[in-house]
């Protein structure tokens, strides 16, 4: 399937405003901390969560909301999770219904996210002066959405924002994204923050089916550090604006518009784990000739997870036995006496390891493929034809330093 890469992120499909503003959750007043995403229309909406037993009040809250399967707007503030605070779903509650005084929707069409430290007390009063703020900037542009990825961001170096168009039955449509997430990422649901939009027309129960059709193989398949978070939160607005057939049930205008959530879901995995917390580098993983698509996930997971591996990474050794190693302590009923090792990058490739063994290589070439951001490992498990891929990145020194003094 073809794709254009299109600018706007989430104000790329029609129908779709962004603002983002400073409301004073955070002290520093020259970082936005709240974002706003508004749909023109009320839209099909679906969205994934953290499987943490600890979440924050926005998700309890968002399940509420999204029970009809309809939204038109989404609020996000950064700086404070609204997590295990007392008054938290009363306060998640709160900002939906100014949103909805502000946009003129309903309050439970607003559905609302958070991030930043747990276990924090937290006011309405930063969101009843930056509420209003953000619906008067609202932008149908991609300033827009720019201001929104930036005002989600906590350790993120850089915002994450994508958007791609793509063909359902004949009628051009388009997907955008923004993300925020550089640590605490080991989903088991769907990522950190991402917040979706598209101007396909599409059920909610379809739309709900093609995320959790989609995250296994995507932001299940991203780690950063091992640490699920308790606000990991997806959601997807759907306006219908393109015009194109309403996808309603499975066939090939669905599969499509998987297809499509797919490559903008890889796109967005592979920048929040390149700027995981004090990474220099964005590892990902390819498995192929694996005997299922369970083992072919779980076996490139392991490899990115694998904090020796991770560390050698850094330190650009080729340390092919850490992958070895990884790859073995995988659960699962499989050989290992076929699997084949490659790493490369834009500098090139080294093949390390052939059956299980060492492959002669160049420890000099290795260093140089491993100098570069992006690196690949490829993993040829000789057995089967499933395939999969997981995105991780280096473990260093930084990261430590990061999370040391979170809080201060």
């Amino acid at each position: 399937m073809q794709y254009q890469e299109v600018t706007g992120g989430v104000c790329a499909p029609k129908g779709f405003a962004a603002a983002g503003v400073h409301c004073g959750i955070r002290a520093n007043h020259s970082k936005y901390d709240l974002a706003l995403i508004k749909a023109d229309v009320r839209c099909a909406a679906a969205g994934v969560y953290t499987t943490n037993k600890v979440c924050g009040a926005p998700i309890k809250v968002d399940r509420a909301h999204l029970a009809d399967g309809y939204a038109q707007a989404i609020l996000v503030n950064s700086g404070n999770a609204n997590t295990c605070a007392a008054n938290g779903v009363d306060l998640a509650e709160a900002c939906c219904r100014l949103t909805g005084q502000a946009l003129g929707i309903p309050a439970e069409d607003v559905l609302p996210s958070s991030t930043g430290v747990i276990g924090q007390p937290m006011t309405i009063a930063p969101f009843a002066a930056g509420i209003p703020a953000a619906a008067a900037k609202l932008a149908h542009s991609a300033e827009g959405s720019a201001d929104a990825a930036t005002a989600i961001m906590t350790t993120d170096t850089h915002r994450k924002e994508y958007a791609i168009q793509f063909q359902l039955g004949g009628v051009t449509c388009t997907v955008g994204a923004i993300g925020k997430g550089s640590g605490m990422i080991a989903p088991n649901m769907a990522t950190m923050l991402a917040f979706y939009t598209t101007d396909a027309a599409v059920s909610p129960a379809m739309l709900q089916k093609a995320l959790r059709e989609v995250v296994p193989g995507t932001y299940n398949q991203m780690s950063v550090d091992l640490d699920t978070s308790t606000n990991d939160t997806l959601l997807i607005l759907a306006s219908g604006l393109a015009g194109n057939a309403p996808i309603e049930a499975e066939g090939p205008d669905y599969d499509a518009f998987v297809a499509a959530l797919t490559a903008i879901a890889e796109h967005m995995c592979a920048e929040h784990a390149g700027d995981g917390e004090g990474a220099t580098h964005l590892i990902t993983c390819e498995v192929t000739g694996a005997p299922d698509l369970k083992t072919a996930r779980a076996v490139s997971r392991s490899v990115v997870c694998s904090n020796l591996f991770k560390a050698a990474v850094f330190g650009r050794d080729a340390n092919w036995g850490r992958i070895l190693c990884a790859i073995g302590y995988t659960p699962g009923d499989f050989s290992i006496d076929k699997v084949c090792v490659w790493l490369s990058s834009a500098a090139g490739e080294v093949y390390v390891c052939e059956n299980a063994a060492y492959h002669p290589y160049s420890e000099e070439e290795a260093a140089k493929v491993l100098a570069e951001h992006d690196i690949l490992v490829r993993v040829d498990m000789g057995l089967g034809s499933a395939s999969a891929k997981a995105w991780g990145c280096d473990l260093t020194y930084d990261y430590v330093k990061i999370n040391g003094d979170y809080r201060t």
